[in-house]
């Protein structure tokens, strides 16, 4: 979906092995980090697993600024801080493991965590997932490419919800010529006025 901005957050954990800075994340120290959220530069921020990560506004706005939608993949205290603050404006998907082996048995065998941090996440999974009721959809990721697709479904429907295309339907039905069909201007299809 080349509509799709993605955004990259920052981070204070350790860069792994084949990521790069500013593509995976922007790996910061913990003064840094620090010092952008004291100057207010996250649009949400949280401690996962003992490492900060937070989403940039600077680079949410550069997205925001080419007409396309925004993706933010963020854990679950992130999500619910942006449902806080742009509950109208954000689309909210859960994604969901099959089961708590299956999470443990991905999480492993990608081998890019530390048996200490590894016990972390795994300790810390079933207060996430506790959390899907909060969230708008849910995709249970039995398999990728079919979560990918489920994910790009509910993106596509959202974009007709009626509140998103209001400028666009306005347009359209000034297009008709309402006094012709007998419309009054208490009618949704009356021409509105536009400035310059």
């Amino acid at each position: 979906m080349p509509e799709l901005g993605f955004s990259v957050s920052y981070t204070t954990r350790p860069q792994r092995f084949g990521e790069e800075h500013g593509r995976e994340y922007f790996f910061v120290t913990h003064e840094e980090f620090q010092r952008r959220i004291d100057d207010i530069e996250f649009l949400e921020y949280a401690n996962v697993h003992g490492n900060l990560y937070g989403t940039s506004l600077t680079e949410s706005e550069k997205i925001f600024k080419t007409g396309r939608d925004l993706i933010v993949e963020v854990d679950v205290q992130g999500a619910i801080q942006i449902m806080n603050s742009l509950a109208s404006e954000s689309i909210t998907i859960f994604i969901l493991p099959p089961s708590f082996e299956i999470l443990t048995a991905r999480l492993t065998s990608r081998g890019t965590e530390g048996h200490a941090e590894l016990e972390t996440r795994l300790r810390n999974a079933l207060n996430e997932v506790r959390e899907y009721s909060k969230f708008k959809y849910v995709v249970i990721n039995h398999d990728v490419f079919a979560a990918s697709r489920q994910i790009a479904s509910i993106i596509t429907a959202a974009r007709q919800l009626l509140d998103r295309q209001t400028d666009a339907i306005r347009g359209i039905l000034n297009s008709f010529d309402a006094r012709r069909i007998g419309a009054t201007e208490k009618d949704p299809i009356w021409p509105t006025k536009t400035t310059k």
